[in-house]
Order: C-alpha cells, then sequence, then structure tokens
C-alpha cells in the first residue's frame, strides 16, 4: 500500500523530511513515517470491515442492500450498453427505422464499476504481495 501513497505523499512529505541534517535520522523519520502510515491505512480499512460486516447483518434492506443495489445497477446498464442495445438497435433499423433508444452516459458509470473493481483488484493485489490480513 506504500507503494501507491508513495507518489502522493512524497512531494509533501519530502520537504518535512529533508530539514533533517542527519542522513541516518532522516531515512530513520521516513520509515518510521511509512510504517505508521501503513498502520492508519490498515486500521482504517480494518474500521471499515467491520462497518461493512454490520451493515450487510442488518435486518432492513435499505442499509444493507445498497452495496449490491449497486452492483445489479451497473451490471445491468453494462448489460444495456453492450449487449442488449446494440441488438436492439440492429433489429430496430430493420423493423422501425424512425425509432431511437436511450443512450446511457457510460463514463460516469464505467468510472463507478471501475472504481469498484478496482477495490477488489487492489485488495487482490495486496493478499497476492502477503501485505493484507485475511
Amino acid at each position: 500500500m506504500w507503494e501507491l501513497l508513495k507518489p502522493l505523499l512524497s512531494p509533501i512529505l519530502g520537504k518535512v523530511l529533508d530539514k533533517i541534517p542527519d542522513t541516518n535520522k532522516r531515512e530513520e523519520a521516513r520509515q518510521q513515517l511509512a510504517r505508521e502510515l501503513m498502520q492508519a491505512v490498515s486500521q482504517a480499512d480494518s474500521q471499515q470491515v467491520e462497518i461493512n460486516k454490520l451493515e450487510a447483518q442488518n435486518p432492513k434492506l435499505f442499509v444493507s442492500g445498497w452495496r449490491p443495489y449497486i452492483g445489479w445497477i451497473c451490471g445491468t446498464a453494462i448489460a444495456w450498453v453492450f449487449l442488449l442495445q446494440p441488438v436492439l438497435v440492429w433489429i430496430l433499423a430493420i423493423c422501425e427505422p424512425t425509432l431511437k433508444l436511450p443512450q446511457i452516459q457510460t463514463e460516469s458509470l464505467l468510472e463507478l464499476v471501475f472504481a469498484m473493481l478496482g477495490l477488489s483488484g487492489l485488495r487482490s493485489y495486496e493478499k497476492m504481495k502477503g501485505v493484507a490480513s485475511k
């Protein structure tokens, strides 16, 4: 995870850490800071996992069902854009050429899907590297 945060934080933290005159102490401070950041990120991830568990166990569909709902909406929209709509456009071009089907803005949709899947991909990457806990 530090490798992902490093490009974002290095310009900011580098200015502060570069003020330490001793190179050994500067490197120790850099490593200590990296450890503390990783611990903070890991703790936040653990807390989010616990929140997710509580949400999933909630008997109210409004609380427990929002994540699957977003997944189903995205999956349905992708099926429409890439499968159903092209076939229907072809059929309508033959049967009723003046009828137009609605268009979905795929940029926003794909951003959401990639964000959802990207988080899963990052988690899998962490597990493969042995960084993530079970």
